[in-house]
């Protein structure tokens, strides 16, 4: 029994001996460069090396019965051996070279591994740059015939549409195409879709195709920080709208003539501008966020109104508490709002036990964030601030003589 199991195991043995070397052989010959040619090499080499064996064995035979002596038998085995393997290693010296050199030459130009197939728009950039629009059409459709999916080139192919080809629907079909896919990645598809805003403002001036193309990021990703981008954009729609169409029908400006001698007049306080009143302005935020309540730059523009102006920091807490609880916002954003909140608190009378612990929900919330070691930083010298801002009481002065360096013989008094 014993016997059968190590026959057995020898058999197994030699089986992964002879599979292994078979993988090794089938994996070497893929990577070879001729493969015909590997292939009459090793034929070769084993021909050589089993006629080599059978003329060593006779020999050995011959040397045993003594028929020629002990020299002659003995010479030609050696040199039978010496005579093959100066064959053998003339023949697979490249290949003995290549597995000692590999590994390091691997290390600088990356070996035998194949470069990850990627498309290549570098002729249709260089037919754009040469006002030839259509055939660089042509050669980025060959490109995304073979990557359908690369947003490089959906959005280097809508961009020649809408630019070069002046035609902006067709640049929506292409960006629309791409984002309909259920696997599109989320931050693609936003950008795709902020492309066409672009493009609809820039090329069309049409405000509410560019509101349209920013809702289907709200719509697709609700409650998102995708979602929150879109809504902060569509909320300045009207002032980019107005922008584009100034910058497109410009009217003449009448200037006004300047005030003449300026330098001789006594006072220049007319003539400074008009400031605008704190007061409208919080009333059109407010109006503003009645629409647009996720616009974070102007519910930021109010709470500083809030408290520099009405002097009511209770309010502008609130705007500013607002702002930092809503969901999904940025961790630097949040900080910003933080860092803004602890600014007003300090002007505007608070106590210091109040400002650090504004601080320190910043490092509660993002301890492990840059941050998080800012905050910290500012906790140390928060009492420095403090002092900063407490009022430097006022220093009387004693009465001095006038003119003291002009009198005779002041030097001797001092």
């Amino acid at each position: 029994m014993s016997r059968i199991l190590q026959i057995t195991g020898d058999a197994f043995l030699f089986a992964i001996v002879i599979g292994g070397g078979a993988w090794l052989y089938i994996r070497r010959l893929k990577r070879a460069e001729d493969p015909a040619q590997m292939v009459f090499k090793c034929l070769f080499s084993a021909a050589l090396g089993v006629s080599t064996f059978l003329f060593d064995r006779h020999l050995a035979k011959m040397l045993q019965d003594d028929m020629l002596g002990d020299f002659v038998p003995a010479a030609l085995m050696v040199g039978s051996v010496a005579v093959s393997g100066i064959i053998l290693s003339i023949m697979w010296a490249p290949q003995f070279g290549n597995f000692l050199c590999n590994p390091i030459t691997n290390l600088m130009d990356g070996g035998n591994e194949e470069p990850e197939p990627k498309p290549y728009y570098s002729i249709a950039i260089s037919k754009r740059k040469r006002n030839k629009p259509l055939e660089a059409v042509v050669e980025i459709r060959k490109q995304l015939a073979r990557f359908p999916n690369d947003f490089e080139g959906v959005v280097l192919l809508a961009g020649i549409q809408a630019e070069d080809l002046k035609d902006l629907p067709g640049a929506e079909i292409t960006l629309n195409h791409f984002c309909d896919q259920s696997d599109a990645p989320p931050k693609q598809v936003a950008a795709a879709m902020n492309h066409l805003a672009d493009w609809q403002l820039k090329l069309a001036q049409d405000a509410d195709s560019a509101r349209a193309a920013l809702e289907k990021i709200v719509m697709r990703f609700p409650d998102t920080e995708l979602a929150l981008l879109a809504a902060q954009r569509i909320a300045h729609l009207g002032g980019a709208e107005k922008n584009l169409l100034a910058a497109h029908d410009r009217q003449p400006m009448a200037m006004p003539e300047g005030v003449k001698n300026v330098g001789l007049l006594e006072s220049s306080e007319h003539l400074r501008p008009a400031e605008i009143d704190p007061a409208k302005l919080a009333a059109d935020y407010v109006k503003h966020l009645e629409q647009h309540p996720l616009d974070t730059e102007v519910r930021e523009k109010l709470a500083i109104i809030y408290a520099d102006h009405y002097q009511r920091l209770d309010l502008a807490t609130g705007e500013l508490e607002q702002l930092i609880e809503e969901p999904n916002q940025p961790p630097k954003r949040v900080a910003h709002w933080l860092n803004l909140l602890a600014d007003l608190q300090i002007r505007h009378g608070a106590d210091y036990d109040t400002v650090r612990g504004t601080l320190e929900k910043i490092v509660e919330r993002f301890p492990d964030l840059a941050v998080a070691a800012m905050a910290r930083t500012r906790l140390g010298r928060l009492k420095l601030e403090f002092k900063g801002h407490k009022e430097t009481p006022g220093v009387k002065l004693g009465v001095y003589e006038q003119n003291i360096g002009l009198k005779y013989g002041s030097r001797r008094r001092l």
